[in-house]
């Protein structure tokens, strides 16, 4: 069963090979590699993934590469979440939907004016933003 791991803040200016090249040394060839680019200009958007054969070459590359620094970025190197196929994210898949994370769609724009019926404030700022509306009391009342 192979596992995919996560590459997180990639240089814009990085191709597939840099990155294969980065990883084959350690994983090597029993890795692949995929950057993640943007559909209009063609750079990287950041982010890409590297497959792997095995739990114990994931977790060496996550240890070795988490944090390190390629092309003056530090990597973010973790295990890759699943995907979940259109069915799941219907059914409930513990994922949030497109709505839910604030994607386009009509459940959005259908809820964007809905008011909440009581806002609370957080219980850690609550004596802050006491203060805060005692200040602004005392100004308008200036």
């Amino acid at each position: 069963m192979s596992i995919r791991l996560y590459v997180g803040n990639l240089p814009k200016e990085l191709d597939r090979q840099e990155l294969e090249a980065l990883f084959a040394q350690e994983g090597g060839d029993s890795t692949s590699t995929k950057v993640v680019t943007d559909r209009k200009t063609g750079k990287c958007r950041g982010f890409g993934f590297v497959t792997v054969e095995t739990e114990e070459q994931a977790d060496q590359l996550i240890e070795k590469f988490n944090g390190h620094v390629f092309n003056d970025s530090a990597l973010k190197i973790e295990k890759a979440l699943p995907k979940a196929s259109p069915a799941e994210d219907a059914g409930g898949s513990g994922r949030p939907s497109n709505s839910q994370r604030g994607g386009k769609g009509k459940a959005r724009n259908a809820n964007s004016n809905a008011q909440p019926k009581s806002v609370q404030p957080d219980p850690r700022w609550a004596d802050e933003l006491e203060k805060l509306k005692e200040l602004l009391v005392a100004q308008t009342q200036s």
